[in-house]
Protein backbone atom coordinates (compact mmCIF):
# COMPACT_ATOMS: atom_id res chain seq x y z
CA UNK A 1 0.00 0.00 0.00
CA UNK A 2 2.36 2.36 0.73
CA UNK A 3 4.15 2.04 -3.09
CA UNK A 4 0.71 2.69 -4.44
CA UNK A 5 0.63 6.01 -2.02
CA UNK A 6 3.65 6.91 -2.62
CA UNK A 7 3.16 6.58 -6.65
CA UNK A 8 -0.47 8.65 -6.47
CA UNK A 9 1.35 11.68 -4.61
CA UNK A 10 4.34 11.35 -7.21
CA UNK A 11 2.09 11.42 -10.23
CA UNK A 12 -0.14 13.69 -8.70
CA UNK A 13 2.39 16.84 -8.58
CA UNK A 14 4.49 15.64 -11.52
CA UNK A 15 2.49 14.70 -14.32
CA UNK A 16 1.75 18.45 -15.65
CA UNK A 17 5.40 18.98 -15.65
CA UNK A 18 6.10 16.10 -17.70
CA UNK A 19 2.77 16.78 -20.21
CA UNK A 20 3.96 19.90 -20.80
CA UNK A 21 7.91 19.04 -21.63
CA UNK A 22 6.17 16.60 -23.91
CA UNK A 23 4.07 19.02 -25.95
CA UNK A 24 7.28 21.98 -25.76
CA UNK A 25 9.11 18.74 -27.33
CA UNK A 26 6.95 18.48 -30.65
CA UNK A 27 7.78 21.39 -31.83
CA UNK A 28 11.76 20.32 -32.08
CA UNK A 29 13.79 19.95 -35.27
CA UNK A 30 13.97 17.59 -36.95
CA UNK A 31 10.62 16.06 -36.04
CA UNK A 32 12.43 12.76 -34.97
CA UNK A 33 14.23 14.33 -32.12
CA UNK A 34 10.88 15.54 -30.76
CA UNK A 35 8.96 12.31 -31.32
CA UNK A 36 12.31 11.01 -29.57
CA UNK A 37 11.98 13.21 -26.30
CA UNK A 38 8.25 12.67 -26.47
CA UNK A 39 8.61 8.98 -26.33
CA UNK A 40 11.70 8.12 -24.22
CA UNK A 41 13.56 11.21 -22.77
CA UNK A 42 10.64 12.34 -20.67
CA UNK A 43 9.38 9.03 -19.52
CA UNK A 44 13.32 8.21 -18.51
CA UNK A 45 13.38 11.71 -16.96
CA UNK A 46 10.22 10.89 -15.24
CA UNK A 47 11.14 7.22 -14.06
CA UNK A 48 14.07 7.70 -13.02
CA UNK A 49 12.95 10.74 -10.52
CA UNK A 50 9.88 7.96 -9.73
CA UNK A 51 12.85 5.46 -8.91
CA UNK A 52 14.67 7.89 -6.37
CA UNK A 53 11.08 8.86 -5.09
CA UNK A 54 10.60 5.39 -4.06
CA UNK A 55 14.02 4.82 -3.09
CA UNK A 56 13.72 7.84 -0.57
CA UNK A 57 10.13 7.16 1.35
CA UNK A 58 11.59 3.34 1.67
CA UNK A 59 9.27 0.73 -0.25
CA UNK A 60 11.39 -1.33 -2.16
CA UNK A 61 9.95 -1.90 -5.84
CA UNK A 62 10.51 -5.19 -6.96
CA UNK A 63 12.66 -5.55 -10.27
CA UNK A 64 9.76 -7.06 -12.33
CA UNK A 65 7.09 -4.31 -11.21
CA UNK A 66 10.10 -1.46 -12.14
CA UNK A 67 10.09 -3.65 -15.75
CA UNK A 68 6.79 -3.78 -16.36
CA UNK A 69 5.72 -0.35 -15.31
CA UNK A 70 8.52 0.79 -18.01
CA UNK A 71 6.50 -1.52 -20.76
CA UNK A 72 3.38 0.36 -19.81
CA UNK A 73 5.20 3.90 -19.69
CA UNK A 74 6.85 3.50 -23.12
CA UNK A 75 3.17 2.42 -24.79
CA UNK A 76 1.76 5.63 -23.11
CA UNK A 77 3.88 7.91 -24.09
CA UNK A 78 4.04 6.76 -27.48
CA UNK A 79 0.06 7.26 -27.56
CA UNK A 80 0.91 10.73 -26.12
CA UNK A 81 2.71 11.35 -28.84
CA UNK A 82 -0.22 9.64 -31.36
CA UNK A 83 -2.94 11.98 -29.74
CA UNK A 84 -0.55 15.20 -29.39
CA UNK A 85 0.68 14.83 -33.60
CA UNK A 86 -3.27 14.29 -34.23
CA UNK A 87 -3.85 17.80 -32.52
CA UNK A 88 -5.55 16.18 -29.34
CA UNK A 89 -4.54 17.13 -25.41
CA UNK A 90 -2.32 20.35 -26.03
CA UNK A 91 -3.05 23.30 -24.37
CA UNK A 92 -2.83 27.15 -24.89
CA UNK A 93 -3.25 28.40 -28.46
CA UNK A 94 -2.41 24.45 -29.68
CA UNK A 95 -5.27 23.14 -27.76
CA UNK A 96 -9.09 22.47 -28.46
CA UNK A 97 -12.02 22.01 -25.53
CA UNK A 98 -11.46 19.12 -23.69
CA UNK A 99 -14.83 17.69 -24.57
CA UNK A 100 -13.61 17.81 -28.31
CA UNK A 101 -10.80 16.14 -27.59
CA UNK A 102 -12.89 12.80 -25.65
CA UNK A 103 -15.07 13.38 -28.61
CA UNK A 104 -11.94 12.19 -30.80
CA UNK A 105 -10.91 9.71 -28.58
CA UNK A 106 -12.46 6.37 -30.28
CA UNK A 107 -10.98 7.78 -33.40
CA UNK A 108 -7.90 8.17 -31.92
CA UNK A 109 -7.50 4.90 -29.91
CA UNK A 110 -8.48 3.16 -33.05
CA UNK A 111 -5.76 5.02 -35.16
CA UNK A 112 -3.33 4.08 -32.32
CA UNK A 113 -3.91 0.50 -32.54
CA UNK A 114 -4.23 0.22 -36.13
CA UNK A 115 -0.79 2.30 -37.06
CA UNK A 116 1.38 -0.47 -36.47
CA UNK A 117 -0.24 -2.64 -38.56
CA UNK A 118 -0.09 0.06 -41.43
CA UNK A 119 3.42 0.90 -40.86
CA UNK A 120 4.45 -2.96 -40.77
CA UNK A 121 2.06 -3.34 -43.95
CA UNK A 122 3.96 -0.57 -45.63
CA UNK A 123 7.38 -1.97 -44.73
CA UNK A 124 5.96 -5.06 -46.26
CA UNK A 125 4.82 -3.34 -49.41
CA UNK A 126 8.74 -1.18 -49.97
CA UNK A 127 10.54 -4.43 -50.87
CA UNK A 128 8.71 -5.77 -53.78
CA UNK A 129 8.04 -2.09 -55.41
CA UNK A 130 12.30 -1.82 -55.55
CA UNK A 131 11.85 -5.07 -56.84
CA UNK A 132 9.06 -4.60 -59.52
CA UNK A 133 11.04 -1.35 -60.21
CA UNK A 134 14.39 -3.30 -61.30
CA UNK A 135 11.88 -5.69 -62.91
CA UNK A 136 10.65 -2.63 -65.41
CA UNK A 137 14.34 -1.57 -66.11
Amino acid sequence: MAIVLVELAYVTFTSGIYAGLQQRALGLRPRALGNFVVALGVPALAQSFDWLVHRAAGPAVAPRATFAVCIFTFTSALFHLHVMRNGAFLTGGQGRSLIDDFRRMPRLVAGFIVLPVACISARMQQPSAAVESEAAL
